[in-house]
């Protein structure tokens, strides 16, 4: 995903914050964990953009994801 965005705005410092996330990961009914497997996103938006702007609004949820991929997330940020 950095890499992406790095991409098409040519430097990640033009990101101002994190505003949500939305974490989606492939797993069996009874799984319910979802959420600490999206926490090593999270934890290194906070390393790169500091507690206050690497923190935004998040959910974890569990599914079938196509092509048995494990995790599939969609963040939205806000730019300078």
């Amino acid at each position: 995903m950095l890499s992406t965005i790095k991409a098409q705005i040519g430097d990640l410092d033009k990101i101002k914050r994190l505003v949500k996330t939305l974490g989606m990961v492939n797993c069996e009914p009874g799984f319910t964990n979802q959420p600490q497997v999206i926490n090593g996103f999270s934890e290194l938006l906070v390393e790169l953009l500091g507690d206050q702007n690497g923190k935004g609004a998040r959910s974890a949820v569990g599914m079938i994801l196509p092509g048995n991929i494990a995790v599939e997330i969609e963040a939205i940020f806000e730019l300078h």
